[in-house]
């Protein structure tokens, strides 16, 4: 995909052939995302295979998946790390070869080198002014997670600490089990 100075309609965006990098849209323009590196990978894999082991095929959860959103009044196609999108709000049998045309429930971002929670934090507000119901921002070095609410203040969980929503109904884990399933090594903060 080429980077161009003329904005791009969400229709070019949308008709780019794939590459092996991905792309968001926004503001006009085609930003690639960073190459994920192997914890980034191990956790996004634990996430999608815990959500699907919830969810019992009442959604979908996936990576790397584009949601044609709004931002600022404009066009925007982020491409969330993870995303659970329950059939409530995608037809069980919607199946088209295309970006997911509404907004998922979850949307999980795990910070990348070069990352900062802070540029993490202000997607993580577009995604909720978006219609999307929570979103996770994944510290794999602080090993915490931490819940954006449309509602409320954020919540970091570290550890042990429980993360339940009555949006995901039976839905517990705690960041300690999510990086122990990723087999990351564990930080000094669980060793001690």
């Amino acid at each position: 995909m080429l980077q161009s100075k003329t904005s791009l309609t969400i229709e070019q965006f949308l008709a780019q052939p794939e590459t092996d990098l991905n792309y968001e849209l926004i503001d006009g323009q085609a930003v690639a995302k960073m190459s994920p590196k192997l914890f980034h990978s191990l956790i996004q894999l634990t996430l999608v295979n815990l959500l699907k082991q919830w969810h019992q095929n009442q959604g979908i959860a996936i990576q790397e998946w584009a949601i044609t959103l709004k931002r600022h009044g404009k066009d925007w196609v982020p491409v969330p790390d993870v995303i659970y999108i329950s059939y409530n709000r995608l037809g069980q049998n919607w199946l088209q070869d295309q970006a997911c045309p509404t907004a998922p429930e979850l949307a999980i971002e795990i910070i990348s080198p070069g990352q900062s929670f802070g540029n993490l934090a202000e997607k993580a507000v577009d995604y909720l002014k978006a219609d999307v119901l929570r979103v996770w921002v994944v510290d794999i070095h602080a090993r915490t997670i931490t819940v954006f609410y449309p509602d409320s203040v954020p919540e970091t969980l570290r550890g042990k600490a429980i993360l339940t929503d009555t949006l995901f109904e039976g839905l517990q884990l705690t960041p300690q089990q999510i990086f122990q399933q990723a087999g990351l090594p564990e930080s000094e903060q669980e060793t001690q």
